[in-house]
């Protein structure tokens, strides 16, 4: 395939060819017989890489399968994931990381699989698979019950260190938590229980474990300016969500039940404060934390509702119509930087994240100027809904991966076409020139 005229991130309009799974050339009026596509008028993206999806398979495909779940990715131009471990059973050994791998087959789009961390993981046997990265390792309780004490994060670091494995940290301190909040039954409750403070002190405290045993950390979800800081200032990367750079605690007598997540959404004034630093640089990535639940599961009062919300089909499209918005600081190159080139160079994934020779043929074709609002009716997680009702967004034209189109936008019905996504970590990891 040749696709000319189209509108890259920085604004330059170049040709991209595409040879077998790879681009095999950017440049400016390429000539020969590929099929070509004109792309003018369009921007032409690398696809996401999505650090922070969970899928819920083995244990829970009434919430979201790998089929499913990969589809969705793949509408909202996210060509790879990275399933988190909190599933039945959970993902801390090897023989557990081989049965996600069966049920991660299904997949249309690339893949990655994290190994956790319990009083029971198998770190010889899971260390020795070829892992995305170790995390996200749970310093407080979330979904799975996965939270584990200081000595064991620190072991953790230790074998990650000497493995050379990232560790992904949900950083949140259980002894920050807000006690008197349990009175409460609104919906504001989860937020004021689960305290800004919490995570800030957790970032610090895993940054500093890491600087002791000089591990790699990068922190997931921030929510709070205080944990970006602290995380930055140690030298460790950071994501943030797109519910928390977008949403805050004054949506959630709107949202009620369907707006609690771990770490929760903040008062407005940090929302804005993380939307800086996501904007300036400070963070380095986007990532979802997708997590999907049923209505009926999300129905429940404030202390019962499980926490998580969906976001693997809007992040990209959430950004982009940001960045289409001259009254805001996001940039198509910052949205570029955050969803492929930041993740990919932070998980050593060099064969992913930017439209240049050699690398993976994973792009997304948009047209910024075509915005629609998002219905959780029309998305296709399992889940059916979604905490960005009626957000402006910009959905793909197409989404590729390795060179094949697996999802194309139709008014009648969207098409999917076979899966062939693989483990990221089962590439050789080098760039073909």
């Amino acid at each position: 395939m040749l696709v000319r005229n189209a509108t890259l991130a920085d604004g330059r309009q170049r040709d991209v060819r595409v040879r077998g799974e790879t681009i095999a050339e950017v440049g400016r009026d390429l000539d020969g017989e590929d099929e070509a596509v004109d792309a003018g008028g369009k921007r032409l993206f690398p696809g996401m890489i999505d650090a922070h999806v969970h899928f819920r398979q083995p244990g829970y495909p009434h919430k979201e399968t790998w089929a499913d779940g990969s589809r969705a990715a793949a509408a909202g131009g996210v060509t790879t994931v990275v399933d988190q471990p909190n599933t039945d059973p959970p993902t801390v050994d090897g023989a557990a990381f081989d049965r996600k791998a069966e049920f991660a087959a299904d997949s249309v789009i690339d893949w990655g699989i994290n190994g956790g961390v319990t009083a029971d993981w198998g770190p010889e046997s899971l260390l020795s698979r070829r892992l995305f990265a170790l995390g996200e390792v749970f310093l407080a309780d979330s979904t799975g019950d996965m939270g584990i004490e200081t000595d064991l994060f620190e072991d953790a670091l230790a074998a990650a260190t000497d493995a050379g494995v990232t560790v992904t940290v949900h950083a949140e301190d259980a002894d920050y938590f807000n006690e008197d909040a349990r009175a409460r039954d609104d919906a504001d409750a989860w937020s004021a229980y689960r305290t800004a403070e919490a995570e800030a002190t957790a970032v610090r405290r895993a940054c500093e474990a890491a600087q002791r045993v000089g591990a790699r950390v990068h922190i997931a979800h921030t929510s709070t300016p205080e944990g970006i800081d602290a995380a930055a200032e140690a030298g460790m990367t950071t994501e943030v969500t797109p519910h928390h750079l977008l949403l805050s605690r004054r949506d959630l007598s709107e949202l009620g039940t369907f707006g609690r997540m771990n770490p929760p959404l903040r008062r407005e004034k940090r929302r804005r404060e993380v939307y800086e630093r996501v904007a300036d640089g400070t963070v380095d990535m986007i990532a979802t934390d997708h997590a999907p639940h049923t209505r009926a599961e999300k129905d429940a009062d404030i202390w019962d509702a499980p926490s998580g919300v969906p976001g693997v089909e809007t992040a990209l499209p959430l950004l982009l119509a940001e960045a289409a918005d001259p009254e805001t600081p996001l940039t198509y190159e910052r949205v570029r930087d955050l969803t492929a080139a930041n993740p990919a160079e932070v998980f050593d994934v060099p064969q992913k994240g930017r439209i240049e020779a050699g690398r993976d043929a994973d792009l997304v074709l948009v047209d910024t100027t075509e915005t629609t609002e998002i219905r959780g009716g029309d998305l296709h997680t399992d889940c059916g809904w979604t905490p960005f009702e009626g957000f402006d967004a910009v959905f793909p034209e197409w989404t590729m991966v390795r060179g094949s189109v697996v999802y194309e936008a139709d008014p009648a019905e969207d098409v999917f076409y076979p899966a062939r996504g693989r483990n990221v970590r089962d590439a050789d990891g080098e760039v073909v020139e």
